[in-house]
Protein backbone atom coordinates (compact mmCIF):
# COMPACT_ATOMS: atom_id res chain seq x y z
CA UNK A 1 0.00 0.00 0.00
CA UNK A 2 1.15 3.56 -0.87
CA UNK A 3 -0.23 6.64 0.87
CA UNK A 4 0.81 10.46 -0.53
CA UNK A 5 0.69 13.02 2.13
CA UNK A 6 0.86 16.54 1.65
CA UNK A 7 1.16 18.05 4.87
CA UNK A 8 2.74 17.06 8.18
CA UNK A 9 -1.47 16.89 9.92
CA UNK A 10 -2.08 14.46 6.95
CA UNK A 11 1.02 12.57 7.96
CA UNK A 12 -0.09 12.05 11.83
CA UNK A 13 -3.96 11.35 10.47
CA UNK A 14 -2.28 8.32 8.68
CA UNK A 15 -0.48 7.16 11.51
CA UNK A 16 -3.26 7.93 13.80
CA UNK A 17 -5.03 5.70 11.49
CA UNK A 18 -2.58 2.68 11.86
CA UNK A 19 -2.76 3.44 15.62
CA UNK A 20 -6.73 2.98 16.09
CA UNK A 21 -6.63 -0.55 13.59
CA UNK A 22 -3.30 -1.90 15.96
CA UNK A 23 -3.31 -4.99 17.56
CA UNK A 24 -1.44 -6.80 20.63
CA UNK A 25 2.09 -8.08 19.41
CA UNK A 26 2.06 -6.44 16.06
CA UNK A 27 5.84 -4.73 15.31
CA UNK A 28 5.90 -1.84 12.94
CA UNK A 29 8.79 -1.14 11.51
CA UNK A 30 9.65 2.65 10.77
CA UNK A 31 12.53 3.71 7.91
CA UNK A 32 13.15 7.02 6.46
CA UNK A 33 15.63 9.60 6.43
CA UNK A 34 16.30 12.08 9.06
CA UNK A 35 13.64 14.49 8.73
CA UNK A 36 11.38 12.81 7.07
CA UNK A 37 8.28 12.92 9.29
CA UNK A 38 9.01 10.15 11.34
CA UNK A 39 8.25 11.85 14.65
CA UNK A 40 5.19 13.44 13.60
CA UNK A 41 3.77 9.92 11.99
CA UNK A 42 4.54 8.59 15.45
CA UNK A 43 2.96 11.15 16.94
CA UNK A 44 -0.12 10.38 15.05
CA UNK A 45 0.18 6.50 16.16
CA UNK A 46 0.27 7.41 19.51
CA UNK A 47 -2.87 9.40 19.24
CA UNK A 48 -4.75 6.45 17.04
CA UNK A 49 -3.66 4.01 20.37
CA UNK A 50 -5.70 6.65 22.68
CA UNK A 51 -2.21 8.28 24.08
CA UNK A 52 -2.62 12.38 24.77
CA UNK A 53 1.14 12.35 26.70
CA UNK A 54 3.90 13.77 24.56
CA UNK A 55 5.50 11.40 22.37
CA UNK A 56 9.01 12.26 21.32
CA UNK A 57 11.90 9.75 19.56
CA UNK A 58 14.07 8.39 22.55
CA UNK A 59 16.94 8.94 20.82
CA UNK A 60 19.46 8.59 23.40
CA UNK A 61 17.20 6.06 25.40
CA UNK A 62 16.54 3.84 22.97
CA UNK A 63 12.94 2.97 24.05
CA UNK A 64 10.19 4.90 25.90
CA UNK A 65 7.36 3.25 27.08
CA UNK A 66 3.59 4.78 27.03
CA UNK A 67 1.00 2.98 28.82
CA UNK A 68 -2.03 5.14 28.94
CA UNK A 69 -3.73 3.87 25.59
CA UNK A 70 -6.02 0.95 25.00
CA UNK A 71 -2.73 -0.80 24.62
CA UNK A 72 1.06 -0.70 26.03
CA UNK A 73 2.78 0.95 23.36
CA UNK A 74 6.89 0.54 22.71
CA UNK A 75 8.59 3.40 21.11
CA UNK A 76 11.99 2.78 19.70
CA UNK A 77 14.37 4.51 18.19
CA UNK A 78 17.46 2.77 17.50
CA UNK A 79 19.32 5.09 15.60
CA UNK A 80 22.60 5.17 18.38
CA UNK A 81 22.56 1.89 18.64
CA UNK A 82 26.07 0.86 18.92
CA UNK A 83 25.72 -3.26 18.77
CA UNK A 84 22.29 -5.30 18.72
CA UNK A 85 23.62 -6.93 22.07
CA UNK A 86 22.46 -3.58 23.80
CA UNK A 87 18.53 -4.48 22.90
CA UNK A 88 19.20 -7.53 25.66
CA UNK A 89 19.90 -4.45 28.08
CA UNK A 90 16.24 -3.10 27.32
CA UNK A 91 14.65 -6.11 27.87
CA UNK A 92 13.04 -5.52 23.69
CA UNK A 93 12.10 -9.03 23.89
CA UNK A 94 9.55 -8.22 26.56
CA UNK A 95 8.22 -5.67 24.31
CA UNK A 96 8.60 -7.99 21.15
CA UNK A 97 6.50 -10.55 22.31
CA UNK A 98 4.35 -8.45 25.27
CA UNK A 99 0.73 -7.49 25.06
CA UNK A 100 1.18 -3.91 23.92
CA UNK A 101 2.57 -2.77 19.98
CA UNK A 102 5.92 -1.64 19.06
CA UNK A 103 7.07 0.64 16.40
CA UNK A 104 10.91 0.87 15.79
CA UNK A 105 12.86 3.35 14.11
CA UNK A 106 15.96 2.27 12.23
CA UNK A 107 14.86 -0.95 12.48
CA UNK A 108 17.25 -2.05 10.02
CA UNK A 109 20.46 -1.56 12.08
CA UNK A 110 18.84 -4.73 14.35
CA UNK A 111 17.44 -6.55 11.35
CA UNK A 112 18.72 -9.75 13.08
CA UNK A 113 16.35 -9.85 16.13
CA UNK A 114 13.13 -8.55 14.54
CA UNK A 115 10.33 -11.72 14.50
CA UNK A 116 9.87 -12.99 10.57
CA UNK A 117 6.50 -10.88 10.52
CA UNK A 118 6.83 -7.32 10.95
CA UNK A 119 4.99 -4.54 9.29
CA UNK A 120 6.87 -2.29 7.35
CA UNK A 121 6.37 1.87 7.21
CA UNK A 122 8.88 3.88 4.65
CA UNK A 123 8.47 7.70 4.67
CA UNK A 124 10.26 9.46 1.75
CA UNK A 125 10.47 12.74 0.25
CA UNK A 126 9.87 13.88 -2.64
CA UNK A 127 11.06 17.95 -2.90
CA UNK A 128 9.87 18.12 -6.85
CA UNK A 129 6.20 17.27 -5.36
CA UNK A 130 6.66 20.11 -2.86
CA UNK A 131 8.62 20.62 0.61
CA UNK A 132 5.30 18.99 2.88
CA UNK A 133 4.95 16.07 0.20
CA UNK A 134 5.52 12.35 1.84
CA UNK A 135 5.11 8.95 0.00
CA UNK A 136 4.64 6.64 2.90
CA UNK A 137 4.89 2.64 1.53
CA UNK A 138 2.91 -0.03 3.76
CA UNK A 139 4.11 -3.49 3.89
CA UNK A 140 3.17 -6.64 5.69
CA UNK A 141 -0.22 -5.38 7.06
CA UNK A 142 -2.65 -8.11 6.45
Amino acid sequence: MVIETRSPEETFQFGEKLGREAKPGQIYTLNGDLGTGKTVFTQGFAAGLGITEPVNSPTFTIVQIYEEGRMPFYHFDVYRIGDVEEMDEVGYEDCFYGEGVCLIEWAELIEEILPEHVIAVTIEKDLEQGFDYRKITLTGLD
